[in-house]
């Protein structure tokens, strides 16, 4: 029984240094686009900031409306395309969730 016993240890231990060596590789691999993710990461916190403001969202959309009326309607234009891509992948990423 003790062989049995030994024999699970030893290979638990394999696997644990298996998972630490795999981990430093993924982190080296990883470590030039943490730059690029700090910036999306900052993207998704605006998004959800404006998300949780509508009123100030507005306000600056009509200040910019009024400001510059050519160039508000074009990132209306960017904004809603942004928002439908964001409803899709959103969807998509809640359908795929639920697959077996």
């Amino acid at each position: 029984m003790s062989t049995v016993a030994e024999t699970l240890a030893a290979r638990r231990q394999r696997l644990i240094a298996q998972a630490a060596s795999q981990r430093a590789e993924l982190s080296h691999q990883m470590a030039p686009w943490r730059a690029r993710l700090a910036v999306a990461d900052r993207g998704v916190a605006l998004v959800r900031t404006a998300g949780r403001h509508p009123l100030l969202l507005t306000g600056v959309a009509v200040l910019l409306a009024l400001w510059r009326p050519r160039r508000a309607v074009q990132w209306l234009q960017y904004g809603w395309v942004g928002w439908q891509m964001a409803r899709q992948l959103r969807s998509a990423w809640s359908e795929n969730k639920t697959a077996p």
